[in-house]
């Protein structure tokens, strides 16, 4: 079935729903009658976004959960905020894109897909578990592109009490959330084409407007196209882009919705490598142009979503908001992993595995936040509900004993086989059947205690949340026995202003996923064990100079794993990270800005049960990881900008033995843009060139718990694009 670059009627019912909120938003508020000044807040709330640190790459602070945007020097949690103006000026084309910039991240692949990973702080953090304006599961689950967004902001650390736990579990190591653009005050009116390596062209717009009294009312739509070859032999994608944002606001209320859509298809990429059981050394890198996809595979992804928030000032010291989004998703994949059988010669088999995935979210919050003071202790109280529910629809074939020959060295091609008598199948690849659903809930109460003229700062609360799941046949015949199981979260954290610009902070925090429901020949075989709950300590120095900002934290982890004992499941197994990162960024000097730092971390597995992996290193997480980005104004050619990034990643293992050791690499991307005027219409031109060495790597070992695939690093690829406003 075809479909439409660009859904029509969803956009024209969001705006019309919008223009009927706005309406009563505006009945309600119609006795205010004083002027309104218009910022544009893509969460709806009064703060606003946060403003850019100096150098505009960053912003000053991000969305710390419920307890709303926070300032970096005023919240015990470690955020990085990366702005629009960094995802245009790098030409970033994913989220995963932004957070090449991080060096507390590293990105990978989920399991068996093509799916964004990322590791922060060590653990995985699926793309399913991305935030979208504080709420969960709205974003595709495979690819997300960087178009659509003004923020792109990174949690370092748990936040089971500040979000919630993730649908998948993630969340760990930290939270990525995503924030929306809004039409600023001036009109807006840009488009960009714009071409990469493999003679992949681009084309996008975008459009603002701001109306109404005061210019109260918003509309901002982005659009954006690419289909073309990449610098991978043999790889192709196709991406159809769009999104409607619109805001309303008076002195006391504020209204926004957003609706997008992505269409998203890549046609024989290159898949992860898996290392066999046989295997007893890692392969090397092959030449990273090398393509070792079956021509026939593909994976296409069809998203959906729409979401609403809306925020009320009640009083000057009370304010209420709401949130809701739904996601409807469309999975279509031919796959064909490969798994290397002898590391020296690249010897490998792959073999063709079908799947269709439908998902259906629906997801909400709902809150509270006041301040009040009781003597000379100020309070800033919060109390929030939350809802999430997930319907998935799969159906798969996996051809698992009809193995092919291939190298990943000197790939060998096949033509697409039939299904064999002797593949696993579940459902009906023509309608795919239920296979399972989420449920959870939580209320969360928290106290924001300030003292000695806010230079003490205490946050305590709690968030009790309710997780439920139930497995299904490819039907509505249940399967197994639901889980249900419920945890409450606590959190204490304290910040201490030693000075103006240096702010000293610790945290205690945890987060929260489901547990396993036990199967098989287990002595406790039909039970259920509780919600995995990791424990995070961490302690740390900001620094606010004005023009350059930092900080320095130590963080230590522990995460629960199941074990078994006399063969008996229990969650006594444990990861423990434990690390210090470093990171840097602002203005140096006027027209010269940095941004980057290092993480150092021990990631070691403990009781595991088994003296050849008690104690050794997790897979995937290197000791050390280090990013150091500069751009220079030129100031002998005004309007020019050189840029340039280093990335570097140390080495890692790919079994839990530590057996297989995957070298580490470092990567040099340069890039330079030109501001001009042509008849008086802004007029920006850049050029990228990633990988200027074109070194070949493995860039990610795992993306997956217990996993230690292989991930080929991108060759060398240029990126060209101009942009015009006007």
């Amino acid at each position: 079935m075809s479909h439409p670059a660009f859904p029509l009627r969803p956009i024209a019912v969001a705006l019309s729903l919008w223009a009927s909120g706005a309406s009563v938003w505006a009945q309600a508020a119609a006795t205010e009658l004083e002027t309104v000044t218009v910022e544009a807040s893509a969460d709806a709330s009064a703060e606003g976004l946060s403003k850019p640190y100096a150098g505009g790459q960053v912003a000053r602070g991000g969305r710390a959960g419920i307890l709303g945007t926070r300032d970096n020097m005023d919240t015990p949690f470690s955020i990085t905020s990366y702005t629009n103006e960094l995802i245009q000026n790098q030409q970033a084309r994913s989220v995963a894109d932004v957070l090449q910039n991080d060096p507390g991240v590293r990105v990978a692949r989920g399991y068996g897909n093509f799916q964004e990973a990322y590791f922060i702080r060590g653990f995985v953090l699926g793309s399913d578990d991305i935030a979208y304006n504080g709420l969960y599961g709205l974003m595709p689950r495979q690819y997300t592109s960087a178009e659509l967004f003004e923020r792109v902001e990174v949690l370092r650390g748990a936040s089971a009490f500040l979000s919630g736990a993730t649908p998948s579990g993630g969340g760990i190591g930290g939270n990525i959330n995503l924030l929306p653009k809004r039409a600023p005050n001036e009109p807006l009116n840009r488009v960009t084409v714009g071409v990469a390596s493999g003679g992949q062209p681009y084309v996008a717009a975008d459009i603002a407007r701001r109306f109404g009294p005061d210019q109260s009312a918003g509309i901002r739509v982005n659009m954006a196209h690419r289909k073309g070859d990449t610098a991978v032999d043999g790889d192709s994608v196709g991406l159809n882009v769009a999104s409607l944002g619109l805001d309303w606001r008076s002195s006391r209320a504020r209204l926004s919705a957003d609706i997008g859509y992505q269409n998203y298809k890549l046609d024989g990429t290159r898949p992860n490598v898996t290392l066999g059981s046989a295997v007893t050394v890692v392969p090397s890198a092959p030449n990273n142009t090398t393509n070792y996809a079956q021509p026939w595979t593909h994976s296409y992804e069809r998203d959906l979503y729409s979401t609403v928030r809306g925020e009320y000032d009640f009083s000057d010291n009370l304010t209420g908001w709401f949130a809701a989004g739904a996601r409807k998703s469309h999975e279509d994949n031919r796959l064909a992993g490969v798994t290397v059988t002898n590391g020296s010669t690249g010897a490998a088999t792959t073999y063709r595995f079908d799947n269709r995935r439908e998902d259906t979210i629906k997801t909400a919050e709902m809150g509270m936040r006041g301040k009040f003071t009781t003597g000379s202790v100020g309070h800033t109280v919060v109390g929030a509900f939350s809802y999430y529910g997930l319907q998935e629809k799969n159906a798969y074939v996996m051809d698992f004993y009809n193995t092919m020959p291939t190298n990943i060295y000197n790939p060998v091609n096949h033509a697409l086989p039939a299904i064999s008598g002797t593949a696993f199948q579940g459902g009906d690849l023509s309608n795919p059947g239920k296979l399972s659903t989420i449920r959870m809930t939580s209320v969360a109460l928290g106290d924001t205690l300030s003292m000695l003229d806010d230079q003490l700062q205490l946050t305590l609360g709690l968030r009790h949340q309710k997780l439920s799941s139930t497995s299904y046949a490819y039907s509505d015949v249940m399967s197994g026995t639901p889980y249900n199981e419920s945890r409450t979260s606590p959190v204490a954290g304290v910040l201490f202003k030693l000075r103006p610009d240096v702010s000293l902070y610790a945290n205690y925090i945890e987060s929260l996923s489901k547990g396993e429901n036990i199967t098989g020949t287990f002595v406790n075989n039909g039970t259920s064990l509780p919600p995995y709950v990791s424990k995070q300590k961490e302690v740390g120095v900001k620094y606010d100079g004005g023009r350059l900002g930092g900080s320095l934290a130590f963080f230590s982890t522990d995460k629960p794993g199941k074990l078994v004992v006399n063969n008996y499941v229990t969650a006594n197994g444990e990861d423990r990270h434990q690390g210090l990162e470093l990171s840097g960024y602002g203005e140096l000097v006027k027209g010269l800005r940095l941004l980057g730092g290092v993480t150092f971390m021990d990631a070691k597995q403990k009781n595991t049960g088994s003296a050849a992996t008690d104690g050794k290193r997790v897979i995937g997480v290197p000791r050390q990881q280090a990013n150091l980005g500069v751009e220079w104004d030129v100031p002998q050619a005004h309007g020019l900008t050189l840029d340039a990034r280093a990335v570097m990643t140390g080495a890692s293992y790919a079994d839990n033995a530590n057996t297989l050791r995957v070298s580490g690499w470092t990567r040099l991307d340069l890039g330079v843009r030109y501001l001009t005027e042509v008849q008086g219409k802004l007029l920006t031109l850049r050029a990228r060139v990633d990988n200027v060495a074109d070194r070949n790597y493995w860039a990610s070992v795992g993306g997956f718990p217990g996993n230690g695939y292989l991930v080929l690093g991108a060759p060398r690829t240029f990126t060209l694009s101009a942009s015009m406003d006007f």
